[in-house]
């Protein structure tokens, strides 16, 4: 492993850069400490990689991490998204929720904190550090999961709802923002998509594991909905702890890493960063209003808006619309309800996982939001061209099969359209604030007045979707326009009369940037 060789002027991004001469020496060692940067003025990479060995550390921090990250998530998801099982199971009558919108207000409570509070959780986040946050947000959500199963009315549980709101608005940037830490631009969406694939599967796990808790015997006053909360609730806790045992902040503090993986884990991470000399820099005015402020991250958060709106619609209402295609007064229990929800979430993961796979082997994502795209605006046609039951179910299955997956698609774009640490703890919260927006329409998309075809909700999905398609290709469009005209720019010329720490803070504006779609 070495540096290439490089003019030393186009190496000194900070006084007493290392020569040339001195990183040769040191070689990955150099270039993983604080003070030097793993990229020339133009942004190419000046380290060089032993392919074998990376792969063995790619494995490696795969089998550390992403497991309890996954497992996280994956009952992050459950907790948020056990409502919708609840409700075809007592929770209405239990609390005397009589009004016609009680359950869309229980609903769209969750969002309005989790809106609130994204953007401070994601800062949070980068001061307190992911090894310590990420753990402390699951104890949190699981300690309110457990509570609302002992709420006695509408308030309560609005306030419970409200709460966990609260604790579960920076997990998904969180768990995004961490893994930006570890991994290569390419391997980084499949990644984010190992977690996130963990939303369709909790809502197959989230219907299988609902039906087993509502036939188990009761516990003191606690039965059917109550029994779910309590359950999951207590799982949620017990992997938190685990999560404080095995996260760790950063590759630098990595008990399980050598210090030569240590370095490489750095060096290849900062080696496709322009300008930054450590993989954590410190907070800067400048880089937070710069991740908010990028056009690609903005419009990036606008698909992520829409594509939420089907996606949290599913979650909380996935039941509800199984149970008006399989009705009860046609021999469907409330545990076959629970059963059929399942299928079309096993279908949706497989696709969650595939087309973030594809996007790592061609380490491209925009195109892939064009794709996705296509499924959900079939699937939702389908439900308003026909009132076949059948019908219904089989859109089901299209539309789970790719709206998951821009979920990883968005987080990861975001991520990987900055160069800073900083900017990219910004990005990827703005990232969800938006998707949460979108989350909080959901709570209000399908309506009991509007059923059996919910013909509001199906429109309203079928508009989404199509946005996504338009507002993808022109963002595509537009990186490509954009790319060609930064062609043509002096990168030594525009950097001359530049301080070296302006030049850190240039961040998507430096000329050597290019959009990465």
């Amino acid at each position: 492993m070495d540096i290439k060789n490089h003019d030393p002027r186009l190496l000194s991004y900070q006084h007493g850069s290392p020569s040339v001469a001195q990183v040769e020496l040191k070689d990955l060692h150099t270039v993983a400490e604080r003070g030097f940067a793993a990229t020339d003025r133009y942004g190419t990479s000046i380290v060089v990689i032993d392919e074998d060995a990376e792969a063995r550390l790619r494995k490696k921090i795969d089998k550390m991490i992403i497991p309890i990250i996954s497992a996280l998530y994956l009952f992050c998801f459950i907790d948020r998204a056990n409502l919708g099982n609840a409700k075809i199971v007592g929770l209405q009558k239990d609390l005397n929720m009589t009004g016609i919108y009680d359950y869309n207000q229980l609903a769209s409570v969750f969002y309005i904190s989790y809106i609130l509070f994204e953007i401070p959780s994601g800062l949070a986040c980068k001061w307190i550090g992911p090894g310590w946050f990420i753990p402390f947000l699951t104890m949190g959500f699981g300690v309110m999961s457990l509570a609302f199963a002992y709420v006695q009315n509408l308030s309560q549980a609005c306030a419970v709802r409200f709460l966990l709101g609260i604790f579960e608005s920076g997990v998904m940037p969180a768990m995004t923002y961490y893994l930006s830490r570890w991994y290569r631009r390419s391997e980084f969406t499949f990644r984010v998509a190992t977690f996130i694939v963990m939303a369709p599967v909790a809502g197959a796990f989230g219907g299988l594991l609902a039906s087993a808790i509502t036939s188990l015997s009761n516990i003191g006053e606690l039965h059917t909905w109550r029994m779910i909360f309590l359950v999951e609730g207590i799982i949620t806790i017990c992997l938190s702890l685990l999560g404080f045992a095995v996260l760790t902040d950063r590759p630098e503090t990595a008990r399980w890493l050598t210090q030569d993986e240590k370095d490489l884990a750095t060096a290849r991470v900062k080696s496709e960063r322009i300008a930054p000399v450590a993989v954590l820099d410190n907070f800067s005015k400048n880089k937070l209003w710069l991740g908010f402020w990028n056009p690609v991250v903005l419009v990036t958060s606008w698909v992520f808006l829409l594509d939420n709106i089907t996606v949290q619609g599913l979650a909380f209402f996935m039941p509800t619309i199984i149970a008006n295609i399989f009705p009860s007064t046609s021999g469907y229990t409330s545990i076959h309800q629970q059963l059929l929800t399942v299928p079309p979430y096993i279908f949706g993961a497989l696709f969650t996982l595939l087309l973030p796979y594809l996007g790592w082997k061609m380490d491209k994502r925009q195109i892939f939001f064009i794709i996705a795209a296509i499924p959900v605006i079939l699937g939702f046609i389908i439900c308003l061209a026909t009132r076949n039951h059948v019908a219904h179910y089989v859109a089901t299955f299209i539309v789970a099969a790719t709206t998951f997956s821009l979920g990883p698609l968005t987080n990861a774009q975001a991520a990987c359209q900055v160069s800073s640490d900083t900017s990219r703890s910004v990005a990827v919260s703005v990232n969800m604030f938006f998707g949460n927006i979108g989350g909080l329409i959901s709570t209000w998309s399908y309506l009991d007045w509007d059923k059996p075809d919910f013909l509001i909700g199906n429109g309203l999905n079928l508009a989404a979707s199509t946005l996504i398609l338009l507002s993808s290709i022109a963002a595509l469009v537009w990186m490509n326009h954009d790319n060609k005209k930064r062609n043509g720019r002096n990168v030594d010329e525009e950097l001359r009369a530049l301080a070296e720490e302006q030049i850190e803070d240039l961040e998507w504006k430096h000329p050597a940037w290019r959009w990465k779609p």
